[in-house]
């Protein structure tokens, strides 16, 4: 019998299970970014098993992986790569040395560590899927993607990532501390005799074509509204913005939120086999597609309100077109 999409998901979480405790909703959104081809962020404090789960999923694809430690002296040319001399019997000539940007995932570890002149060595990368170095663009191979992780800004040593690069994460995931029967199943594995292996379980051609099936899933008129609806909705002063929205978001999200919301809920609907996005699927993408896009005044940060806040306060106050929409 054929496999499915659902098939493979469940598998990938299986591998992933094997190493990963918990963390259901952070796995099933690192896959999602993976197969509708964008970036994740991770955001946690240290010790969380952020780093441990981009190479685990590493593992269970057969991609080239690459991981850059982000350290506050790391060059872009340490990302990018340089362009070197070099001389042989033929004379001088110069020859690119390829960064670690160049593999099909990279791991880019305490990306805020790094300062901004080295973070923004990533853009190009992220949105082109190319680099230019000494003048000449190289495109990356696919499938391409970045995997980030950070220490909340608070922390010291840290440099906040600047909007136009946050923008380019698909997603953003918080991970939070494991319950105490994830605790004890973490210090069980990881103090063992033996270590759990992880199987390849997809290539890189199976992903391309799961990229392409997620662009396949259509969308009704009444949902895509919806979202269009819900991104102008943090947009202080819009039609349907909820108070606290106009109080304390300085910008709004951009287009490419709306974007992020109609892919991943395109992979949601493919999760379950239908080939139409309904209500359900929109609303479960909404806080990691667009709480990395809110810009926020201090007064959200002296009253401790958040993105995700203002993100509930959205989906339980605009009037949604595509409620009744029933799944296919």
């Amino acid at each position: 019998m054929a496999r499915t999409f659902n098939d493979d998901w469940r598998r990938l979480r299986t591998e992933l299970g094997k190493v990963i405790v918990g963390h259901e909703d952070i796995i099933d959104g690192v896959l999602t970014s993976l197969f509708a081809g964008g970036h994740v962020l991770l955001e946690g404090v240290p010790g969380l098993g952020k780093t441990l789960l981009v190479r685990s999923l590493s593992e269970a694809l057969t991609l080239d992986f690459s991981r850059i430690q982000f350290t506050p002296d790391l060059m872009p040319a340490d990302v990018t790569g340089t362009t070197v001399v070099e001389e042989d019997d033929q004379g001088r000539r110069f020859v690119f040395r390829p960064g670690p940007v160049f593999a099909q995932i990279v791991l880019a570890d305490e990306i805020n560590r790094a300062t901004p002149k080295t973070q923004s060595s990533m853009l190009e990368a992220m949105q082109e899927h190319s680099v230019t170095v000494g003048g000449e663009t190289r495109q990356l191979g696919p499938p391409f993607l970045v995997m980030a992780t950070q220490n909340p800004i608070e922390q010291e040593g840290t440099y906040p990532l600047p909007e136009a690069q946050l923008d380019r994460f698909f997603f953003k995931l918080m991970v939070g501390y494991s319950s105490r029967d994830e605790l004890c199943e973490i210090l069980e594995r990881t103090t063992a005799a033996t270590q759990a292996s992880i199987e390849p379980v997809l290539d890189a051609e199976t992903i391309l074509a799961y990229q392409r099936d997620v662009r396949s899933v259509s969308i009704p008129p009444p949902i895509r509204s919806d979202m269009a609806s819900l991104v102008l909705a943090t947009h202080p002063g819009r039609e349907f913005t909820p108070p606290r929205v106009d109080r304390y978001v300085r910008l709004g999200a951009s287009p490419r939120a709306g974007q992020t919301i109609s892919l991943a809920s395109k992979v949601a609907a493919l999760r379950e086999g239908r080939s139409e996005v309904n209500a359900e699927d929109l609303r479960s993408s909404v806080l990691p597609a667009m709480r990395h896009r809110l810009v926020l005044n201090f007064e959200a940060q002296a009253d401790g309100v958040t993105s995700d806040d203002l993100l509930t306060d959205i989906l339980e106050t605009v009037p949604l077109q595509g409620a009744g929409v029933a799944a296919s």
